[in-house]
């Protein structure tokens, strides 16, 4: 459910999580009056204000949290594809040459970064992983160990090469785990569940303006779910409008793929 509502376009993602929700939240003073009346829900303003701040308060620190953590993740995730780019284009350098050895590196690393964009991409906006993305990397580690062999590189430099290799597993890596989501499923039974109790708590209270009870309402249930909305948007970088895109990985093909 989280990765659908994650991969739906921003429209249908703000209508479905902000704006009908809190239609229903207005819709809900009005209900409470009605069943109740005025004169009973009112005797517990006072009371109930208390506690309002109370669970106010408590409910703001945990979405704030969640949104402070998300987007740390969204930008790790972000991080690890920059890195990985930065490798690959230092590999590049690193094998310029006409031997056999070093254009098999980069062939192999030109089908890596090509596997990478086309099929990973996608894969990850599925919570997946590309088996042939994987054994192209192997088939990398593969002409960069022939390319040690057979000496056609100083050791220095075939350290360095590795060091880089080791840099892109470890960004795909973190990219993969990030793409399944990073929100935890008991946070977001919290998240939900106290945005409907935040919410609902503001029916107990009675204004003698009931358009203007209704107004406080939907403003406070506008907050809280597009709160919400920015959590579902990124819990998965990969996945909907708000992803994080391979261009820094085809920028590197751009330039050296040729």
């Amino acid at each position: 459910m989280l990765l659908f509502l994650s991969g739906l376009p921003l429209w249908a993602a703000v209508l479905l999580l902000v704006i009908l929700p809190t239609l229903i939240a207005m819709s809900g003073p009005i209900l409470a009056r009605r069943w109740f009346g005025h004169a009973h829900l009112s005797s517990n303003n006072e009371i109930a204000g208390f506690k309002f701040a109370t669970v106010g308060v408590i409910y703001a620190v945990l979405l704030a949290f969640a949104v402070i953590v998300v987007w740390e993740k969204f930008a790790d995730a972000e991080t690890a594809v920059v890195h990985e780019a930065g490798a690959a284009a230092t590999i590049f350098r690193l094998v310029a040459g006409g031997e056999p050895e070093q254009q098999a590196t980069r062939e192999a690393l030109t089908n890596y970064l090509k596997l990478a964009i086309n099929q990973d991409w996608p894969k990850m906006a599925e919570e997946k992983e590309s088996r042939e993305t994987t054994k192209a990397l192997d088939a990398l580690y593969a002409a960069a160990l022939r390319l040690t062999e057979d000496g056609a590189k100083e050791p220095v430099i075939s350290e360095e090469i590795f060091k880089e290799l080791d840099t892109i597993t470890e960004a795909r890596r973190v990219r993969l785990h990030i793409a399944t989501g990073i929100v935890p499923g008991i946070i977001w039974m919290v998240l939900f569940a106290g945005a409907v109790l935040t919410v609902s708590f503001t029916f107990f209270f009675a204004t003698k303006n009931l358009p203007a009870q209704v107004m406080m309402t939907g403003i406070l249930s506008l907050l809280v779910f597009m709160g919400l909305l920015v959590i579902v948007q990124i819990d998965h970088p990969f996945t909907g409008p708000s992803n994080v895109g391979s261009e820094p990985l085809q920028a590197v093909l751009e330039d050296f793929g040729r």
